[in-house]
This record gives structure tokens, sequence and C-alpha cells, in this order.
């Protein structure tokens, strides 16, 4: 007989299998396999822009390693992962410990099954954790005793909000609750976003995206350029600027879309609190 969602001993209790969730689409994007049919079904939706879909996650992901490289080679050695997702291949744990073996990261999702098995993969791992968070109530994750344990904020912390703000509707709130992470940073500290947008994309595609996450948990509204650089107020932006995710500092012109960088549909960019 073959197994059901519901017969499936990894999904923690009461997680709703019958409402899409968008870390489940991300990881079923990125060929994970910690999704429900539901998830599966909505990717199938969007029929040709599933693939785009995915490729902007292979591209988001490609932008995190990057980005969590080059912050932990200025000395960085703890992290905070805000919508940090489903476990897959390159956490940030795995990335910026090539650098500071003893770096300690605290993952945060909204995500029950990312929670889940976030804590399942660093059950023995004494200096990284994953934490049940919602983002819009800053203070509970900054306040939290796994978040009080692992990070010292008194040292510079390196902050990650990628692919997470257009997952808040409204503007004014993301301005408040990134000032308030962003106060909670001694200078010296990081901050690396990335942000689903409609620049540089063909809007009608983008918009059967947006409507389709509708029915998720956590419906997502995309952000221009202007709207962007709003978040970053406070901080300061380094280079090479707000760019769409492969033009921030590629690795090479064999990088995925060096040479169509828009088809990412996301704005990133990496400061620092001075």
């Amino acid at each position: 007989m073959q197994e059901t969602d519901s017969d499936s001993d990894w999904i923690p209790q009461g997680v709703d299998l019958e409402r899409p969730s968008v870390a489940r689409i991300y990881d079923y994007l990125l060929g994970g396999y910690h999704n429900f049919a539901v998830d599966r079904i909505m990717v199938d939706r969007l029929g040709p822009l599933a693939s785009e879909a995915a490729l902007t996650a292979v591209i988001n992901r490609a932008y995190l390693r990057r980005a969590a490289s080059f912050i932990s080679q200025q000395g960085i050695d703890q992290f905070l992962d805000l919508g940090s997702g489903i476990p897959t291949a390159g956490n940030v744990h795995e990335i910026v410990r090539q650098y500071e073996p003893d770096a300690r990261v605290v993952y945060v999702d909204i995500e029950p099954v990312a929670v889940a098995h976030g804590e399942a993969m660093l059950r023995n791992d004494p200096y990284a954790a994953a934490i049940w968070g919602d983002v819009r109530r800053p203070l509970d994750i900054l306040n939290h005793p796994l978040t009080r344990e692992l990070i010292d904020f008194s040292r510079p912390v390196g902050l990650f909000a990628v692919a997470l703000l257009h997952y808040i509707p409204d503007d004014e709130e993301i301005v408040h609750v990134m000032q308030i992470f962003k106060d909670a940073l001694v200078p010296g500290s990081y901050l690396a976003l990335g942000i689903w947008t409609y620049d540089d994309v063909p809007r009608d595609a983008v918009e059967m995206y947006v409507e389709t996450t509708k029915s998720t948990s956590t419906p997502g509204r995309p952000r221009d350029y202007d709207t962007v650089l709003r978040f970053f107020d406070g901080v300061e932006i380094l280079e090479p600027g707000v760019v769409h995710s492969p033009q921030w500092r590629p690795d090479g012109p064999d990088d995925i879309c060096f040479d169509e960088p828009g088809r990412s549909a996301t704005w990133v960019g990496v400061a620092i609190k001075r």
C-alpha cells in the first residue's frame, strides 16, 4: 500500500495537511521530499512557470551561500537566519563553518515541518539550533532561550532575511520589524536580505505566482527596488549594492543566470552596521 502524507512519521503533530506552505513548496522546488500533496499540486498549477520558480529557488540558495561565505570571512562567527526554511544541502552552519569552525547559528521559521527537521538535524550540534518564530514578533525571537544561549548580542552577528520579507504584506511593518532586529545588533554586524520583485521580469508571470500563493499560509507580495532600499535604512549597503541575485559577487560567468540576472525575480544586498 502506498504511504499517504498522513502516514509519514516525519510530520509534526498538528500540521495542516490541507493547506499549502511556502516553506514546503520551496522544498519541493529544490528537489526535497518534506512536502505534501497539497504543496505539489500548488506548484503544478503554475504550469510552465514552475520551472522558473524552481530556477529562482536555486539562484536564491546560491546567493545565500555566497553571502554567508562573505560574512563569515569577515570574522563573524554567530548567525541568526530568519525564515530559514526546511533544511537542505548548503545550510548556513555548513557554509560558515568552513571559515569559522565554531560558528553558532540559530535558524528561525514559522513552518513546523522546517523547525522539526532543523531540530532533528541539529540534535547533536551544541552550537546550532532551530526554533519556531514569527518574524513579525521580533522580540520573541531575540529573547528566545536558545537564541540567548547561542548568540551573544554584545558581539557582531550575521543576520539573514533571505526570501522572507515579501511574505509580510505591509511595508511599514517590515520597516518596523527590521528596525528592531537592527537595533539588537552591535556595530560590525552584517545584514543579508533577499526580496522577491516584479522588476525586470514579466509582470503577468509574477502575478500568477502571487495569486497562487494567496491560498498558502503566508501569501507573498513582491517589492520594487526603491521599496527594498528602505529595508536597509540605518546600515551601510556594501558593494555591489542592491542587485539581482546573480549579480551579487558571482563566482564567475558560469553562474546560473549570470547573463540574465533579472530572471531571479529577486533583489538582494548585504550591509554592515557601522
